[in-house]
């Protein structure tokens, strides 16, 4: 029995290539390392629902077809009103108000309904953000290119280049990934030929469980923990005399370092390089060499090191990002990813219905409730 399907093949794809022997990653075809730093979130995007990379023309119209689809309905908006006064943790409002967008869907064309999604969740997240702390929330900016827009909406303020620049690589870079939990989720939804605003609500509801999405806020705060390269031995070996996990290490497809760790390594540098009064990138590189010789000493063999989460936390911290959007802002990019498996699944797909090996008793007998010890 292959439990929790490890190594079960579940689908066909053309979305995504993990080779966790060799280390690489390859979404619609192309390396993350390539495409990541360069592509804008628009393009990777358009590579995933179409299969190639759009030519200068179709970009602008599918641009602006996104920008047309950023605002929220009043329904909505009263919606994240009534979490925000609840409360309510920013990955459970994303997931209310994702739902509640087929309101305005029939759910009988799924491309717009793709469109909306992507284009409107970041929308959700930045209006909510502001209704928690208790700021005016910002109209979408149809000038603004897509992760422009999220960090105005959040801020106020027009991004720096090099900010949007920075969040572009990393949307690029953690918005496909195979058949994840999340993902997977999405797929046997739509499976059903239930709708796409559905399936992407189930997905999000398997991103909030943090041996899923929520992996970049511990690594923060282990770094701040830790503080100084000196004290990152000790305190690393001593999470592996408990028995715990080394947040940012480990991945089940990979038995040697994430591709990706290394495009967000490259991308939080501009960021933290130069900033003395944070140095949380040379610490990072510390803690990273310093757990990977611990890892090999404690668990040989198992090819533990760092995965995307390790350096995600640096690039979400460079933005200046609270860790309550951490896994938020993850859901952002993955939704592109969420879409194009849910496109994928529809197109041919058959209904996804595995069996169960059943372990419990044979053979009982009915007794009457007055005879039951």
């Amino acid at each position: 029995m292959a439990r929790g399907l490890d190594g079960v093949v579940a689908a066909q794809t053309r979305l995504s290539r993990i080779d966790g022997k060799a280390g690489t990653l390859a979404i619609g075809g192309h390396l993350v390392e390539d495409l990541a730093p360069q592509a804008s979130f628009e393009e990777v995007t358009y590579l995933l629902w179409h299969d190639r990379l759009p030519t200068a023309a179709e970009l602008s119209r599918f641009t602006r077809s996104l920008c047309h689809s950023r605002s929220l309905s009043a329904d909505v908006l009263d919606l994240l009103a009534a979490a925000a006064r609840g409360r309510c943790p920013v990955i459970d409002a994303l997931r209310l108000a994702t739902d509640a967008l087929a309101l305005g869907s029939k759910g009988d064309d799924p491309m717009r309904d793709a469109a909306r999604l992507v284009a409107a969740m970041p929308t959700i997240v930045a209006t909510y953000w502001r209704m928690l702390r208790d700021e005016p929330a910002l109209a979408p900016r149809p000038d603004m290119p897509h992760a422009a827009n999220y960090l105005y909406m959040l801020t106020g303020d027009v991004p720096e280049a090099k900010s949007v620049r920075v969040l572009e690589t990393y949307w690029n870079a953690v918005v496909e990934h195979g058949l994840n939990a999340s993902t997977f989720a999405a797929r046997v939804i739509v499976s059903t030929h239930s709708d796409l605003v559905s399936a992407i609500a189930g997905a999000l509801g398997a991103l909030k469980g943090p041996r899923h999405g929520g992996v970049p806020g511990p690594v923060l705060d282990m770094l701040r923990e830790i503080g100084h390269s000196a004290n990152a031995e000790k305190y690393l070996r001593d999470i592996l005399e408990r028995g715990d996990r080394i947040m940012g290490f480990g991945h089940r497809a990979y038995k040697v370092r994430d591709p990706r760790a290394a495009v967000l390594e490259d991308a939080a540098a501009p960021l933290l390089a130069g900033n003395a009064d944070d140095p949380v990138l040379s610490l990072a590189r510390d803690v990273e060499r310093i757990a990977v010789a611990l890892l090999d000493e404690y668990k040989p063999g198992r090819g533990l090191r760092a995965n995307v989460e390790f350096y995600a936390a640096l690039v979400l911290h460079a933005l200046d990002l609270p860790t309550e959007l951490f896994t938020p802002t993850f859901a952002l990019s993955r939704v592109a990813g969420w879409t194009a498996h849910a496109l994928e699944q529809l197109d041919g797909g058959r209904l996804i219905r595995p069996f169960s090996e059943y372990v419990g008793e044979s053979d009982r007998r009915w007794q009457p409730l007055g005879q039951r010890a």
